[in-house]
């Protein structure tokens, strides 16, 4: 498989600059360099401008209701352990609308890659804050300044014990490529934040402000992403230094593990035929 093979006819409808192009090349690349073929792959998203990233991958594609990404994207691998589950989400479909779906998925454990392009504002509906906008910042529709706390998600990750967590930047794809590849390999839920900037509705959080601030944690000084006071400490950093890289991980048994799902044939290869249903019926009589 090549880059081509998962090119969309899909016309691409994002702003001149943003982001979210940075993270379409970087899963693109994830899925070649794994040895995936479209027909192996479901691509989840809700609403927003993250959540069209997959239209614009030829591959098997649901898109759910706003904040509704994860519920059918769980479904899908407990019901097909084959396929390669991916979530592509936004700030405010993941940990806004989502944030319920958000914290209880981490808790279940499935295993799924959630790629959350996080752009610290609601781009679709013209620039209002989100959950993860920076304290004081001025919108439209907040012109006297944020002053809800940002959410902090990657440290909510760790405290319920998530098993990859990781933070990556749009503008380094080829990082932000392995980084994707490292939450898919890994056999559990895994989250990957993405520094995503939108160009035109933060003015504050650019690529240049990222640039002078981003560092790869895994490429310093002796770190190690199994302590989780450490990474809670890694994960807080904000303003001054934003580490990107893999912050934390834990290795745990997974849903499909724990619930025995993985001794049991897969929902999708189940016969049909020649069910009888009567005493199923009997119940509701």
């Amino acid at each position: 498989m090549n880059i081509n093979d998962f090119k969309s006819n899909d016309e691409i409808a994002w702003c001149p600059g943003c982001g979210d192009f940075g993270i379409l090349n970087s899963v693109k690349k994830v899925l070649v360099n794994l040895g995936k073929e479209p027909k192996d792959v479901l691509l989840v998203s809700g609403i927003g401008q993250a959540a069209k990233l997959p239209h614009y991958i030829k591959c098997n594609c649901f898109n759910g209701l706003h904040g509704r990404a994860l519920p059918p994207a769980v479904a899908a691998k407990i019901a097909n352990r084959s396929l390669t589950v991916i979530v592509t989400t936004g700030d405010g479909d993941c940990y806004g609308e989502g944030g319920n779906h958000f914290l209880h998925n981490i808790r279940r454990n499935v295993d799924i890659t959630v790629v959350v392009c996080n752009n610290q504002i609601y781009g679709l509906t013209k620039g209002q804050a989100s959950p993860t906008t920076d304290l004081g910042y001025k919108t439209k529709v907040l012109s006297n300044g944020v002053i809800l706390e940002p959410m902090h998600a990657l440290e909510m990750a760790i405290v319920l014990g998530c098993g990859f967590v990781a933070r990556g930047y749009s503008a380094d794809s080829e990082h932000l490529s392995w980084l994707i590849g490292e939450g898919v390999k890994h056999k559990g839920f895994s989250l990957i934040d993405v520094l995503q900037p939108c160009v035109t509705y933060n003015k504050k959080n650019t690529y240049e402000w990222y640039s002078k601030r981003v560092y790869k944690v895994n490429e310093g000084p002796s770190y190690d992403v199994y302590n989780k006071m450490a990474a809670l400490q890694k994960a807080a950093e904000w303003e001054e230094k934003i580490p990107i890289g893999v912050i934390y991980r834990k290795e745990s048994d997974s849903y499909e593990d724990r619930s025995g799902l993985n001794n049991k044939i897969p929902l999708v290869e189940e016969k049909i035929e020649d069910i009888d249903i009567s005493e199923a019926l009997k119940e509701f009589s």
